[in-house]
């Protein structure tokens, strides 16, 4: 194959590569029965008309494996980033001394565990959705580099079986970190 092929295939292999990365952070979002800061990535705030990730306007914390810890650097934020929390479908309740937000994580009942099986479930989706985007851009850059005669016929068609490989490899990374998280979620 070419080397025009071989770049776009690497560029492919790079782009599907973060995107499975970033799916496994979307993922950390979804709370498995642990404490961790990532459960409020998804958390953004209306902070004086604008829409601000929560980690924008706090520092938090998890001190322990069934608490985190919220401290607004303005203290005025304090009722708006409780109400976002809330609101953010998370099934946290937040409470306030003035000066930290503590939030106790729940134990999941069975319920709540099959509905973020569903979230994590919708992730996933959307990161299959995200790989199979790189691939319609590279198999448009393939045939691109035929009708420009920068390539031949069965190079293009060797180029698409290639990037047809690394598309279901990089999917299949996907489900195997799917399938742990599902496993983690349903961990009692």
């Amino acid at each position: 194959m070419s080397e025009a092929i071989d770049l776009l295939l690497d560029d492919a292999r790079e782009r599907m590569g973060k995107r499975v990365e970033s799916t496994q952070h979307e993922f950390g979002t979804v709370r498995a029965g642990r404490a961790s800061t990532q459960l409020l990535d998804r958390v953004v705030v209306d902070y004086y008309g604008a829409p601000t990730p929560l980690k924008q306007l706090a520092t938090l914390g998890a001190p322990e494996a069934r608490l985190l810890t919220v401290a607004p650097f303005d203290a005025g934020s304090m009722k708006l980033i409780e109400k976002a929390i809330v609101d953010s479908g998370l099934g946290l309740t937040p409470s306030n001394d003035g000066k930290l937000i503590r939030i106790v994580i729940p134990e999941l009942t069975e319920e709540r565990r099959k509905e973020l099986v569903k979230v994590a479930r919708k992730i996933a989706e959307d990161g299959r959705i995200a790989i199979r985007n790189v691939r319609r851009d590279v198999l448009q850059d393939l045939k691109k580099l035929k009708d420009d005669g920068e390539v031949g016929a069965d190079d293009e068609h060797r180029g698409e079986g290639e990037l047809q490989k690394v598309t279901d490899a990089s999917i299949g990374e996907l489900e195997s970190r799917l399938k742990a998280k599902e496993a983690e979620i349903l961990e009692v």
